[in-house]
């Protein structure tokens, strides 16, 4: 109509169980009957469960003293029963034997030792997750081929002169972080090579990757474990002596290279043609295209599958017990069955499985943190 006036609506807030958290909870955990009754369900299932757990891991647990009678009490019938709480006075009376194993356990005026060298690499690596340090790349060459040098000099003592912590009693936490940094170490450049040479264009390259590939990946780490304890000392002289837990780190070191080998070369099968086309255009040859076009592509896919392989490589050194040694799971277990701890094996567990989660879930975050920080190719 002519000469008519529109008068504009104020805009209507939406509906206040629609939004924030009544509305997210309505969303996601009522939208529907079968939603509602899972939801119920869950919440039943954890006041059953957490405040328990909680009760038993902090509120009534025993961490004073050092000795097993701190954790036991009176029953109602006056016979000695163990507290209802977790008796964590073993892991601090066994802390020592159960990070550093038998030799720095029994000898106390060495345990700076292998403290200096958590303390070196942590200070290490610290740098690393600082935006503005520019010497990065230095640092970790430092740290991957270097740092092992000055670790095993500090632990084991021989070359700087310090009293001599044979293998044989290395043990703990300590074994699981050397075996599973040198696995690590070692098993990425060979990775590498076994990834190009698996795609290579010579025939006698490519069927020898291939089948170094794909045999260790068929082998049960167990398997290798026990070979490379019993066989490895036969393939050198009667003068050369490789103890067990360089023959340890041998093995795991060539069966974890062939898991990183296909994970990396999953990542160059997902790059696009194309780039191997430019560099050959630019005339690049085999290893400058490789080492500037192809692999830091390759790599930058391949993160998720390296880190989770490496993550793997830290859960399965528990099964160097094969072989007789012990690494932490297993020190955790033999201290809990000592005659004094007897029947704390539960204690024994957490506290293994809280170190083991501390470091996996770390390793977890720090991928994803870089593949945040090299996710470049198709940001606006």
């Amino acid at each position: 109509m002519a000469g008519a006036v529109f008068t504009p609506i104020a805009a209507r807030p939406a509906p206040a169980a629609t939004v924030g958290a009544l509305g997210w909870v309505r969303a996601n955990l009522l939208s529907s009957p079968i939603n509602a009754l899972l939801t119920l369900a869950a919440l039943y299932f954890a006041w059953k469960v957490i405040p328990p757990s909680l009760d038993w891991l902090f509120f009534n647990a025993t961490i004073s003293g050092g000795t097993v009678a701190e954790c036991k009490t009176a029953g109602e019938d006056g016979l000695i029963v163990d507290a209802p709480g977790a008796c964590w006075t073993f892991v601090k009376v066994r802390f020592l034997q159960l990070m550093f194993g038998l030799y720095y356990s029994g000898n106390l005026d060495q345990v700076w030792r292998p403290v200096l060298m958590f303390a070196l690499f942590v200070g290490l690596m610290i740098p690393l997750f600082v935006r503005s340090f520019r010497k990065k790349l230095l640092l970790g060459a430092f740290i991957v081929f270097g740092f092992p040098f000055v670790a095993y000099a500090l632990v084991h003592g021989e070359w700087l002169g310090l009293p001599v912590a044979d293998t044989d009693q290395w043990g703990g936490f300590m074994l699981t972080f050397f075996l599973a940094s040198v696995g690590i170490v070692g098993a990425l450049p060979l990775g590498i090579l076994f990834a190009l040479g698996r795609r290579s264009q010579m025939p006698v390259i490519r069927a020898f990757c291939i089948f170094y590939i794909e045999m260790w990946r068929a082998a049960p780490l167990i398997t290798v474990l026990y070979m490379a304890s019993n066989l490895l000392p036969l393939f050198f002289p009667s003068e050369v002596d490789f103890d067990k837990v360089a023959r340890a780190m041998i093995g795991i070191t060539l069966f974890q290279s062939a898991y990183t080998a296909e994970a990396i070369r999953g990542g160059l099968q997902a790059l696009d043609r194309g780039q191997f086309e430019a560099a050959d255009a630019l005339g690049f040859g085999f290893w400058k295209k490789s080492g500037l076009v192809v692999l830091p592509q390759a790599l930058k896919i391949s993160i998720p599958g390296i880190v989770n392989s490496f993550i793997e490589l830290f859960k399965d050194t528990t099964l160097v017990l094969i072989i007789g040694l012990f690494d932490l799971l297993n020190m955790a277990e033999t201290a809990s069955r000592s005659p004094e701890w007897k029947g704390y094996d539960l204690e024994a567990y957490v506290f293994t499985a809280s170190v083991f989660f501390v470091f996996c879930f770390g390793m977890s975050k720090y991928s994803q943190a870089l593949e945040r920080k090299l996710h470049t190719g198709h940001a606006r």
